[in-house]
């Protein structure tokens, strides 16, 4: 049987084997990218605040609700971050950026990345509903503030609750973080179909299971520390894992057409 043209198309790339400190040269990078262009970051991250905190206003007595939209971001974050991928390319190339940079990243001239980005998206309500349905249905308690969930859900001692919501989370979690995980900036990148960005995505995760997880732990720290300043870092933090996450695709990711040129 002949390979498919999208596994054709991610064999044109080869993935590069990286260390386990790597992601650190990637954060290192991404902050330097938002010093040099920092308005575009900024904004960024400061809507993810503003949507966090009505979030927050609307469902406040709602945290079994809360939980799972707060969680399910980290599936979406690639999408969020489409402008600042942007951003740091043309810095890349010595090219001028400002916030149209960013806008104009948003307006693709096809529809792969809206299109995977609304895949994100069914993934992450996907999340939310099933986060929602185990925690309303299995807590023996109601669970309606952030000290409920920390009682009823985490430290209940005679019960499976958090243990089952932990493993759910992560059995959704890390296939779309293995498929996304340099798909988007691909797709920004390159002319290559979703499924080809998908496949190079799931090879690099492959070739460095461990640097990988160890980058996906980070992800998931920063944005836990956004979240624990009452979302007052989502400015900083926002900007900080999108430009690091270019980074992360431009190390991880080669062209086989420019290896043989030398390039």
């Amino acid at each position: 049987m002949s390979d498919s043209y999208a596994l054709i198309e991610s064999r044109s790339f080869f993935t590069r084997p990286v260390s386990l400190f790597s992601p650190v040269g990637w954060l290192v990078a991404g902050w330097r990218d938002f010093l040099r262009c920092p308005l575009p970051g900024l904004l960024h991250g400061a809507a993810v605040a503003v949507f966090g905190a009505l979030l927050c206003w609307r469902i406040s007595n709602h945290f079994w609700l809360l939980t799972g939209a707060f969680t399910g971001f980290l599936l979406v974050a690639p999408v969020i971050a489409t402008g600042l991928y942007a951003i740091s390319r043309g810095l890349e190339r010595g090219e001028p950026v400002n916030l149209s940079t960013a806008v104009r990243a948003w307006q693709p001239r096809d529809r792969r990345m809206v299109l995977f980005g609304m895949l994100l998206a069914l993934a992450g309500t996907g999340w939310v509903f099933t986060s929602a349905t185990l925690i309303w249905a299995f807590a023996h308690a109601s669970v309606i503030t952030p000290e409920d969930f920390l009682r009823v859900v985490v430290l209940d001692d005679k019960g499976w609750l958090f243990e089952a919501w932990l493993a759910l989370g992560g059995l959704i979690a890390a296939p779309v973080f293995a498929s996304s995980v340099v798909a988007m900036p691909m797709l920004l990148d390159r002319d290559i179909s979703i499924l080809g960005a998908v496949l190079t995505s799931w090879r690099v995760v492959m070739a460095n299971p461990v640097p990988l997880a160890a980058w996906g732990a980070a992800i998931a720290g920063f944005t836990l520390f956004g979240m624990a300043t009452g979302l007052l870092a989502m400015p900083l933090v926002v900007p900080l894992l999108g430009h690091a996450s270019w980074h992360a695709y431009r190390e991880l990711v080669g062209s086989v057409a420019q290896a043989a040129n030398g390039d």
